[in-house]
């Protein structure tokens, strides 16, 4: 496309590109914005130099590879918050420069935001209906190593507590947390059998007794049994990882309080997702270890956003392509609020329309703008927010949607989004 539109001289038309979502997954009743920090760490370094040029050896012409030499992104982006929550039709992002310098940006922005909203979307669904207990992000095994960070640091934002995963610590400074595996009980078996109370033995000698024990490798009672004895009841918490985990953690509970262990925790781990989680609450266990669904498409599904060229010098453009429609012209996004706080409507208007008239009526208290700026003249503007005060908005953001738009259940969207005539 660079090519072909250096070569015709549209290179250089000045566009507006918006980054959407036509619809939400099944089931899902809103979405969370995801991966703007990531973002703007990777547009700040997003060049071409001679190993990426490499790649196309004598097929890029002389002026195609002189233009992505010299390129950096000089435009304007406008973007959601991260942890604001969107809708169908909601512009996430938007994109405005030349034609060229624009379009080469969408794989980068499009891989970054279908992952990352994608994993907090999922996430803050679980978040809601954990209700307060602890979430830990186990996924890593599952997923692509850079993929694995990117999720821990979505799950965070969307309300998890912490990962295993140690980079995510290290690269954004996600709390870390994790328990031993089954191998490292494994690995205390001798030619006389297993022995679990050795490798219990051997894990609160090194970490004390606030450590987990995962007590479902053999026999779950005698796991039990046995993690009390050695540890004491003072132990921190217990792990199971298979079975019927609400008949399990409620045979657990009553067995440690037996044991005089009440202080122990439960942790339960395995396939989980936010209905799993939901059916869990009535039941005795205190944290949840989240992997495959959260950071898989079983759990995870894409954000489906598309990155699309709504105006052209000024002029609306829109595909008409069945099923697959766009609005035209760069548009301004609003979210009205009751005076209880609870949103009312997202409302989308032409960009730079007077919208005065969206606080006139009872029901309205409040009107507030969806979209900041980003970049300005290829540059970072403003204060980035960080990833605890993202995660502290996207909190806030879902106790403002009405009740019935948190349900698990299938219906609309939480939101309805009502576009303005140009």
């Amino acid at each position: 496309m660079i090519e072909a539109a250096l070569a015709a001289g549209t290179a250089d038309r000045q566009c507006t590109f918006e980054v959407f979502s036509r619809r939400l997954p099944l089931r899902r009743r809103y979405g969370v914005v995801a991966g703007i920090g990531r973002l703007v760490e990777r547009l700040a370094d997003f060049r071409f130099g001679d190993a990426e040029l490499e790649v196309f050896g004598d097929s890029m012409s002389a002026q195609v590879r002189k233009w992505m030499r010299d390129y950096r992104f000089r435009g304007r982006i406008d973007a959601y918050r991260e942890g604001e929550l969107f809708f169908p039709a909601s512009p996430v992002l938007r994109v405005q420069g030349t034609f060229a310098e624009c379009v080469v940006l969408e794989t980068l922005i499009l891989s970054i935001l279908n992952h990352d909203c994608a994993i907090a979307s999922a996430g803050a669904r679980m978040a809601s209906v954990a209700d307060g207990r602890t979430l830990i992000e186990m996924g890593s095994r599952r997923a692509h190593e850079e993929a694995a960070v990117a999720a821990a640091r979505a799950a965070y934002l969307a309300g998890f507590d912490s990962t295993s995963n140690i980079e995510a610590e290290r690269r954004y400074g996600v709390p870390s947390a994790g328990t031993s595996a089954h191998a490292f009980t494994l690995l205390h078996t001798t030619q006389d059998g297993p022995d679990e109370a050795a490798a219990f033995r051997a894990q609160v000698d090194a970490l004390g007794t606030g450590t987990t024990l995962l007590v479902d490798t053999y026999d779950i009672t005698q796991g039990v049994e046995t993690a009390i004895e050695v540890a004491g009841t003072e132990l921190g918490a217990v792990r199971i990882d298979s079975g019927d985990l609400g008949m399990l953690a409620r045979q657990v509970r009553r067995q440690l309080d037996d044991l005089g262990a009440t202080r122990t925790r439960i942790v339960v781990s395995g396939d989980l997702d936010e209905y799993a989680i939901a059916g869990l609450r009535a039941e005795p266990v205190d944290a949840y270890g989240v992997g495959t669904r959260l950071v898989t498409g079983s759990g995870a599904p894409t954000a489906s956003m598309v990155y699309k060229l709504v105006e052209v010098d000024g002029i609306p453009v829109a595909k008409r392509s069945a099923h697959k429609e766009t609005l035209p012209g760069a548009k301004d996004a609003y979210r009205t609020y009751r005076s209880t706080g609870t949103a009312l409507e997202e409302v989308l208007a032409p960009a730079g329309a007077d919208v005065s008239s969206l606080s006139e009526g009872s029901r309205v208290a409040e009107v507030l703008p969806l979209l900041n700026p980003l970049f300005v003249d290829g540059e970072p503007v403003g204060d980035i927010p960080t990833l605890s005060e993202s995660r502290a908005h996207q909190s806030a953001a879902r106790i403002t949607m009405p009740w019935e738009g948190l349900s698990l259940a299938e219906g609309d969207p939480a939101l309805n989004v009502r576009v303005l005539p140009r």
